[in-house]
């Protein structure tokens, strides 16, 4: 039985738990590794839960065509990307509340941007592509990752010659993201106007609108009144209150 860490909410420390060996993934792991080589560049196991995986640029459609053909993952459910890159303006963004709940706490409001961490499996690349499989007849699933070919010019194979589905997908990691997928019958855009500069998603693309006013939930709000002694003015209107109502 293998011991795996707990990861807790409160600051206590850390708990061991025991749990199974997760055959079934591991044994997903093993068979790509053999279909796809050294292309299968990482993985991690959520024992019981989950499976992630990361494969070369070059891999991405025979990952997904061998998760269809080969081990029955016949249910595409969906493809987006990620960009790791940590937002460049800091926290100019923030509403006025947060940028004083920054300098409490002794923040710089213009501090620089932190180094770009990967998640999980890693990556090379600042943009990322990730897709989501599942086998409904053995009830599990995988997510498959992937580095596009660079920052400037990010670029992989399309899917939708495995999973017709991926048309929609890929148009949108597209507009809103900036990749670009090789193969692909037609990338137009689904939501911007076709003459729109940028790609709204992007860690670097300004959000004008929230500069101009800001987003609901974001706003500056006014303090709670203070609460004024049991012998004070609120104490008084308090009892005139119930009075009030009990006549």
């Amino acid at each position: 039985m293998e011991k795996v860490p707990h990861v807790s909410t409160t600051d206590t420390p850390e708990e061991t738990v025991e749990v199974e060996p997760d055959e079934l993934r591991e044994g997903l792991v093993a068979q790509l590794g053999e279909l796809l080589g050294d292309s299968l560049l990482d993985h991690a196991i959520l024992p019981g839960v989950d499976l992630t995986v990361r494969v070369a640029n070059e891999a991405w459609a025979q990952a997904a065509e061998e998760l269809r053909y080969v081990l029955g993952a016949r249910y595409f459910c969906f493809l987006s990307a990620l960009d790791w890159m940590p937002s460049p303006y800091g926290r100019y963004l923030d509403a006025e509340v947060d940028k004083v709940l920054a300098a409490e706490a002794g923040e710089s409001v213009d501090k620089e941007p932190e180094p770009m961490v990967s998640g999980v499996c890693g990556g090379d690349t600042r943009l990322q592509v990730f897709a989501r499989f599942s086998n409904v007849k053995s009830h599990w699933g995988i997510t498959v990752k992937a580095d596009v070919t660079s920052d400037d010019d990010p670029r992989i194979g399309t899917l939708t010659k495995v999973f017709a589905g991926a048309d929609w997908h890929e148009r949108e990691a597209w507009e809103m993201f900036g990749i670009t997928f090789d193969g692909h019958p037609g990338l137009r855009h689904l939501y911007l106007p076709s003459d729109f500069e940028g790609h709204p998603l992007r860690k670097d693309f300004p959000l004008l609108a929230r500069i101009v006013k800001p987003w609901p939930g974001i706003v500056d709000v006014e303090p709670m009144p203070v609460v004024e002694s049991a012998d004070g003015p609120a104490a008084d209107a308090a009892a005139a209150t119930d009075e009030g109502d009990a006549s």
